[in-house]
């Protein structure tokens, strides 16, 4: 029932091109990871486990945070679940309860002070976890440098930091149920994220240049 998906092999070659091209015949978008998951490792994308907080009954990480997310709260579960577990569960409760629900339901607390996953120094949270998942890509760093800058009121250390807090601030107010203002996320951090990754040579402007010109 997907409506799009990423095939990946061992090294990215006719298997996963073959299997993406099937799927396309049958009207789904689908991609091939470049070098498939050899590439995936040799490039710092494997998180070990040992980086993770315990996974519950089902095999998920759970994570708890403060309610109504802006910035931090929503890239953090973006980059969670695209890069170190697709299943993560994320629950948003009053701050007072952040620390006590963690420790009842077995949750990993973040972006609240004095706990692990949080602010350090100049570095937001998503710098954090971006950090200590060892996640080196260059398209995530830029992000990490964009999410910084809408999350902690400075917005000259990137252009585009502007655009993602207004729509952060956007998504804010037309969402009153967390975890949908999650979902929307997702797509909006996805556009940033390829943005990041393949499109920041791109510009329009008006009119449009003439052929031959």
């Amino acid at each position: 029932d997907a409506d799009a998906v990423v095939v990946v092999c061992q090294r990215g070659a006719k298997l996963s091109h073959g299997v993406a091209a099937y799927l396309r015949h049958a009207g789904i978008e689908a991609e091939s990871l470049e070098g498939g998951f050899e590439a995936w490792i040799s490039g710092g994308m494997a998180v070990p486990e040992a980086k993770l907080p315990r996974r519950d009954a089902e095999g998920r990480t759970v994570w708890v945070t403060r309610a109504r997310p802006k910035i931090d709260r929503i890239a953090c579960p973006w980059l969670i679940r695209r890069f170190v577990d697709p299943d993560a569960l994320f629950l948003f409760v009053p701050t007072s309860e952040v620390i006590a629900v963690g420790e009842r339901f077995g949750a990993e607390p973040f972006d609240i002070e004095e706990v692990f996953w949080s602010h350090r120094g100049e570095l937001c949270t998503f710098d954090v976890m971006v950090e200590e998942f060892g996640l080196t890509a260059a398209p995530l760093l830029h992000l990490a440098r964009i999410v910084r800058a809408a999350d902690t009121a400075r917005l000259d250390l990137a252009p585009e930091a502007s655009g993602l807090l207004a729509a952060s601030l956007g998504l804010s107010r037309m969402y009153s149920d967390d975890l949908e203002q999650l979902e929307a996320g997702m797509l909006l951090y996805d556009a940033f994220y390829r943005w990041c990754r393949d499109a920041t040579e791109e510009t329009h402007n008006w009119p449009s240049p003439k052929k031959g010109a």
